[in-house]
């Protein structure tokens, strides 16, 4: 059998099927469509079951994919054998409604011993115990001897998850050598040794489970396919795991090569290189599928993944960065099937390497705090890490959890989990309760008692519309009228104020009955449709079934359309500024103000910024006409239309077209029909708000123009206070007077270390010496951490044989710090160690390194005690170290 690379099996496989009349589909992303079950596509099924169903047709009664697949249910089993991997591909053909068993038993044994040239006295079928059909065609069609085909129970060959389509299932298995056996008597195909692998999988659904483990014939019986392609490599390849296939051990002697640590020199740097190289696999591919990392669901499995690789190159000895590297390897060896890695190449090693730099501040510091808690542990002859100092390792110092179990693990020690998952569950009620107190409309949701026919909203084209009133609700009921003074929620037939939808702030206007007058200062739209003003009665008396006339604020309505045809603006310059990979994560126009929310990996820089306002701008300058239509949404994807992703559109959509193509999009909000009236554009702020997150806050028209005005009067009123001639020489009269403050600063920062200086001399003077070291053991009236900082420096600058403890009591609370000079190190004296000790028996704690140390108490009363034995201390410790 020739040693085939892991892309040609790829390639022979889909091009063997598409000589049966299989269409070839592409691999479908690993983020689920329409499929809330799942977090990643795992296996190659998994994006086609509505298609088993019946929900939906297929493009055609045979397919045949290679299908993307990450699986995360034992990431923390990956590296520790070479048997489990995260990322894989999924080879598999499938019938819907067409062929059946004795197609994919005949086509399956024609690929393997007819293409890959596999020796068929190698291979051997397993069959479900009861079925008859499959063992026949095996013996009587394929020509397979009894003795060579294996019949096994359910729970090896029945493909069953409760209710619906089910299946009996019939594998191929590859004889790989009794060297690779578990030498039993016993052992044949089914066997978990590594002797018999199985290679093929065909599942035939032709059952229905009704759930009681009642089975019906389905009228339509389907065939689904699976063969995992690295596997398959293993055994054309002739290798003994999947991280030595070609395309794997490819990149995994990259990471090598980053190490100086070849695979195979030890079993712990080998699992390192495992972790390493499965992980960087799932998260290029995962990057280029448009996941990013975040703190929940998919977006936490790629954090997850990458934390946990960069990890293990820290346990390699690798410094600095180094992921980001690795997936140009994983796109070299996978672009001729994938070819929009390439295409994403810099996207995918930008968010890698900013998830990488992230991870480096908080690993560095959560890694030193839990091997702090783990020595305290140890010390104390405990086995489990309190669940409060797990928690605080990951809320204080964002340190994971499942790493946290991990390096416990390592040590042979373990976490309370259940005392974690219970400050956990108190942090969210925290959080619960805090969002509770920000209220909600809950009058939008009282049952109207009215049809199902949905408000008749006129405000695209009307700014007042004549109405008839069809329910009131005051004070949570269901009334006849409203008087003068009384707030309330008004229901019309039709209505021309815009409701707050789709991040667009609800109209504010009024609704009048004769002399009667309604304000109106919020809208919502209910499940039904129906618009609900709600409002005050400003005078007269308001009743049901009264004709009415709404009218809206026209002057807020202009200001929120130009704030929306410029959100539309500041989206297409984003794009054209940043890439293709920004998308629209939320929105919030008001009057004159907007928030949009978009994907992008790193904050932008002042030059992205001002391109970007800018852009807008000049786009608004240009003075492009906005046109609005409603189309087919298939008619819309055609013009290239920008859609919200995840947001659910009907079969006719309404888009804004600006200046042709320059922008276009689907939107349901209100705009203007030029974008020179917007007015000035300013961005004000950009920040993030959740992992791969950020927000812009701007401002257009009148807003701009006000904050233009006010920040004039504040540059008029600095200049005056600093003295200037004119406003522009503002800034120089500001740099001159940092100067003189940083001058001062520095003459008075000289000054205290002089006389620490001094006073650090004086306490040497008096020291107390300890088998030739000498001992400052001090209450510094009135200092603060600084100034104890720089008075032990100072000592153990002066004295290399010095040990020095000084403390300070402000308001109650302790400050201890401890410096330890060279010779006193020497000879087993460390600073840590001290102010353990100290800290410790006035009620608090503290560490540090061997030459300095900090900590603080809560008892006062016992500082003195605590100095006063430090001779003792220090001569045990010395008479400990044989010195």
């Amino acid at each position: 059998m020739k040693k085939y690379g892991l892309n040609e099996l790829r390639e022979m496989f889909l091009s063997f099927f598409e000589e049966k009349d299989h269409l070839r589909l592409q691999s479908f992303p690993l983020i689920p469509q329409n499929d809330a079950s799942l977090l990643l596509i795992n296996s190659g099924m998994a994006p086609m079951k509505p298609w088993f169903t019946g929900e939906q047709e297929p493009p055609r009664k045979r397919v045949c994919t290679c299908q993307k697949c990450v699986r995360t249910g034992d990431i923390e089993n990956v590296g520790k054998t070479a048997r489990h991997g995260t990322y894989f591909e999924m080879l598999g053909n499938f019938s819907f409604g067409d062929y059946f068993k004795s197609e994919a038993i005949a086509w399956c044994w024609e690929f393997l011993t007819e293409r890959l040239g596999m020796d068929p006295a190698l291979l051997y079928p397993s069959v479900y115990i009861e079925d008859e059909q499959a063992y026949n065609i095996w013996k009587d069609e394929i020509g397979i001897a009894p003795e060579r085909i294996v019949k096994l129970g359910k729970e090896d060959n029945f493909w069953d998850h409760g209710s619906g389509p089910c299946g009996p299932c019939s594998e191929v298995y590859f004889d790989r050598g009794e060297a690779r056996g578990c030498g039993s008597d016993d052992c044949a195909p089914g066997c978990d040794c590594d002797r018999y692998v199985e290679i093929w999988n065909n599942v035939f659904t032709q059952f229905d489970n009704d759930g009681s483990g009642n089975y019906s014939e389905l009228s339509q019986k389907n065939i689904d396919t699976g063969l995992g392609l690295e596997r398959l490599a293993c055994v054309c390849q002739d290798v003994e795991n999947l991280f030595e296939v070609d395309t794997i051990v490819s990149i995994m002697n990259k990471v090598s090569a980053i190490c100086g640590i070849a695979y195979g020199k030890s079993e712990k740097s080998d699992m390192s290189l495992r972790v390493i190289t499965d992980h960087i696999r799932s998260s290029t591919m995962m990057i280029c599928d448009g996941v990013l990392p975040s703190n929940e669901g998919r977006g936490y499995v790629l954090r997850r993944l990458l934390r946990r690789a960069a990890r293990h190159g820290r346990l390699l000895g690798i410094d600095g960065l180094f992921l980001y590297e690795l997936c140009d390897a994983v796109i070299e060896n996978n672009k001729s099937a994938y070819p929009d890695l390439v295409e994403k190449k810099g996207f995918i090693a930008r968010i890698i390497r900013i998830e990488e730099e992230n991870f480096g501040k908080t690993i560095d510091v959560g890694t030193t705090i839990l091997n702090g808690f783990m020595e305290q542990c140890i010390a104390a002859g405990e086995k489990t890490l309190s669940g409060e100092d797990a928690f605080k390792l990951y809320d204080t110092y964002g340190f994971p959890p499942d790493l946290t179990v991990e390096i416990l693990a390592e040590n042979g020690l373990d976490v309370d989990l259940i005392s974690f998952d219970k400050h956990m569950d108190e942090q969210r009620s925290r959080a619960r309760k805090a969002r509770e107190l920000l209220g909600d409309l809950a009058w939008a949701g009282i049952d109207l008692g009215l049809d199902n026919t949905p408000t008749i909203f006129s405000g695209y084209e009307n700014l007042r519309d004549n109405a008839l009133v069809l329910a009131i609700v005051a004070q949570g009921e269901l009334c006849a009228s409203i008087r003068e003074g009384d707030e309330g929620t008004i229901v019309l037939d039709k209505t021309p104020f815009y409701a707050e939808m789709g991040g667009q702030s609800a109209d504010f206007g009024t609704i009048s009955c004769g002399n009667a007058v309604f304000d109106v200062r919020n809208v919502q739209q209910n499940n039904g449709g129906k618009y609900l003003h709600h409002g005050k009665v400003r005078s007269g008396e308001i009743s049901v079934d009264s004709a009415a006339t709404a009218e809206i604020d026209v002057s807020r309505r202009k200001a929120i359309m130009r704030a929306h045809s410029a959100t539309h603006l500041l989206h297409e310059a984003l794009r054209s500024t940043l890439g293709e990979h920004v998308r629209q994560a939320g929105s919030l126009v008001e009057p004159d103000k907007l928030r949009f929310d978009f994907t992008h990996y790193s904050a932008l820089t002042a030059d992205e910024l001002a391109e970007v306002e800018s852009k807008v701008n000049a786009a608004i300058l240009d003075g492009l006409s906005i046109c609005v239509d409603e189309m087919p949404l298939n008619d819309a994807r055609d013009l290239g239309a920008i859609a919200l992703f995840g947001e659910k559109y009907g079969d006719v959509v309404r888009v804004v077209k600006i200046g042709g193509d320059y922008s276009i999009e689907l939107c349901g909000g209100t705009h203007l029909d030029n974008t020179a009236k917007a007015g000035a554009f300013s961005l004000s702020s950009e920040f993030s708000v959740a992992s791969g997150v950020r927000r812009i806050e701007a401002t257009t028209g009148m807003v701009t123009i006000d904050a233009l005005n006010v920040a004039r009067g504040h540059l008029s009123t600095l200049s005056g206070i600093l003295k200037a001639g004119a406003p522009a020489d503002v800034i120089m009269k500001a740099e001159q007077s940092l100067q003189t403050i940083r001058d001062l600063r520095a003459k008075l920062e000289s000054e205290g270390a002089k006389a620490a200086g001094s006073e650090s001399e004086q306490l040497l003077n008096n020291a107390k010496p300890i088998e030739g070291l000498q001992l400052v053991a001090s209450i510094i009236d009135g200092a603060n951490s600084d100034k104890l900082r720089q008075m032990s420096d100072s000592l153990r600058d002066r004295s290399p044989d010095v040990v020095a403890v000084l403390a300070a009591v402000n308001d109650g609370k302790i400050t201890i710090v401890a410096a330890c000079g060279k010779s006193a190190i020497d000879r087993g004296i460390k600073a840590g160690d001290i102010i353990r000790e100290v800290s410790k028996h006035c009620g608090g704690s503290g560490g540090g390194k061997p030459d300095f140390a900090m900590g603080g108490g809560k008892d006062a009363g016992l500082l003195r005690e605590a100095l006063d034995t430090l001779d003792i201390m220090v001569a045990k410790s010395l008479s400990h170290a044989g010195n």
